[in-house]
């Protein structure tokens, strides 16, 4: 649903019409897999400017079939988001040396057997827990599937994350596939 304000205001005594700016939201209804960083990017906005218009108190917790608005960026979002962009990428470096200290056993030696959709259903949720990153960190959890870092035993490798992965699935859900489809249920496995 596209709405468009058009804010005008009229000189009477002179008879002319100063025009505002003509500002655009989408209603966007958010779906399996969105996220506000996919969203900002994909209607070329940010993430700060969709947590500000619909007054969202944590950015990375929408859900399924929420609808938001999602709305032009001026150039005061576009410069704060520019800030942001420079400040993670100046950080980058640092947060790649603390990752290569990160607790890994490299005696850990462990090969998946998953294989076919429930390995397709395995990849889907680690692209959605972390992007696929053995050294994602978010409070507790830690690497690829976002396993507590109880889980891992402070042997975060990745033959360890895998191999835990595939006991905590199994023991929980039976299979990848289910553990998808309560994923897409709930937002989390």
């Amino acid at each position: 649903m596209k709405k468009t304000a058009v804010i005008a205001s009229a000189a009477a005594l002179t008879g002319v019409f100063a025009s505002a700016a003509v500002a655009n939201a989408d209603t966007v209804t958010v779906k399996s897999g969105d996220t506000v960083s996919k969203l900002a990017k994909d209607y070329n906005t940010t993430v700060d400017a969709i947590v500000n218009t619909n007054k969202l108190s944590n950015a990375n917790l929408i859900f399924v079939g929420q609808k938001l608005e999602i709305g032009e960026t001026t150039q005061a979002d576009n410069n704060q988001q520019a800030a942001q962009d420079q400040q993670s990428q100046q950080a980058a470096p640092a947060a790649s040396s603390q990752q290569a200290t990160t607790n890994y056993n490299t005696n850990s030696n462990y090969t998946s057997n998953v294989s076919g959709n429930e390995q397709a259903a395995k990849e889907w949720i680690a692209a959605r827990e972390s992007g696929g990153n053995y050294g994602a960190r978010n409070g507790q959890y830690i690497g690829r599937y976002q396993l507590s870092a109880s889980y891992l035993g402070g042997d975060y490798s990745p033959a360890n994350q895998e191999r835990v992965a595939d006991q905590y699935v199994a023991s929980r859900y039976g299979s990848w596939s289910a553990a998808q489809s309560h994923w897409l249920s709930n937002g989390w496995y």
